[in-house]
C-alpha cells in the first residue's frame, strides 16, 4: 500500500497529502486530518515515501531518503493523480511531506499548497533555518503552525522574511503535531479540525482569485 486516496462526498478540489519523516501515512494524525477533509468536501490522496513503504515490509525504522529521491516520488504521483483527476489540485504535506511539497510546488503548478507543521530548522535549532526556498515561492501556500513547534515556534518565525505568497496560522500553545497544552482549554481533535477548516477557507479562496 503505497497510495490511498479517499473520495469526498461532493468534492471541490483534489489535495495529495504527504506524510512527515516519522509516521506513515495512515498514522492518527494523517488519518483524522483526511476525515475531517472529507466531510468539508477535498477528496484525499495519501501517499507513502519509499522508505516508509518499506518499513511495512520489514518493519524496519530508517531515515527518510534522500531528497532526490523523496522529489521524485512526489513528481510520480502527482502526475498520477492529475491524470486521473479533471479538477484543482492542491498539494500538501505534515512536516517533511509539506517541505519537500514546498520545493517542488512552482515546478508542479498546484491550485495551493498546504503545510501542517513546517520544519523550519532541525529539531531546536532555530539558528539554522531552511527556509531559502521560502524567499521567492510563487504558489499561494498556507502554513498552520503550532505556537510551541520545536521545529518552527512562533517567537523565531516570525522574523523570518518570506514569500508574500505565505501565509501561517498560529494555533495557540500547540506542538509540531498540534497538540496544545492542558491550560490552553483546546483538544488536539479540535486543533487538527481546525486545521482542516483554515485549509479549506484558504483553498477556496485562491481558488475563487485564480480558478483553475
Amino acid at each position: 500500500m503505497s497510495v490511498l486516496s479517499m473520495q469526498a462526498r461532493e468534492p471541490f478540489c483534489t489535495m495529495i497529502l504527504a506524510h512527515g519523516a516519522g509516521a506513515p501515512m495512515d498514522s492518527e494524525f494523517m488519518s483524522s486530518l483526511t476525515q475531517c477533509l472529507l466531510e468539508l468536501g477535498v477528496s484525499v490522496v495519501r501517499f507513502e515515501f519509499p522508505y516508509m513503504q518499506q518499513r511495512r515490509l520489514d518493519a524496519v525504522r530508517r531515515p527518510p531518503n534522500k531528497t532526490a529521491v523523496l522529489h521524485h516520488e512526489w513528481r510520480r504521483v502527482y502526475q498520477e493523480v492529475r491524470q486521473k483527476v479533471a479538477g484543482p489540485i492542491v498539494l500538501a504535506g505534515k512536516s517533511m511531506g509539506g517541505r519537500m511539497a514546498s520545493m517542488l510546488a512552482d515546478e508542479l503548478k498546484p491550485c495551493a499548497l498546504v503545510c501542517f507543521g513546517y520544519p523550519f530548522y532541525p529539531a531546536r535549532k532555530p539558528e539554522k533555518p531552511r527556509t531559502e526556498h521560502l524567499l521567492d515561492l510563487q504558489t499561494p501556500t498556507l502554513i498552520v503552525q503550532g505556537e510551541r513547534d520545536a521545529l518552527g515556534r512562533q517567537e523565531e518565525v516570525q522574523h523570518y522574511l518570506l514569500a508574500p505568497s505565505i501565509q501561517i496560522e498560529w494555533m495557540a500553545l500547540a506542538d509540531h503535531d498540534l497538540k496544545p497544552l492542558k491550560r490552553s482549554g483546546r483538544t488536539q481533535d479540535e486543533y487538527v479540525l481546525q486545521a482542516a477548516h483554515c485549509a479549506v477557507d484558504f483553498i477556496k479562496q485562491c481558488l475563487s482569485k485564480a480558478p483553475c
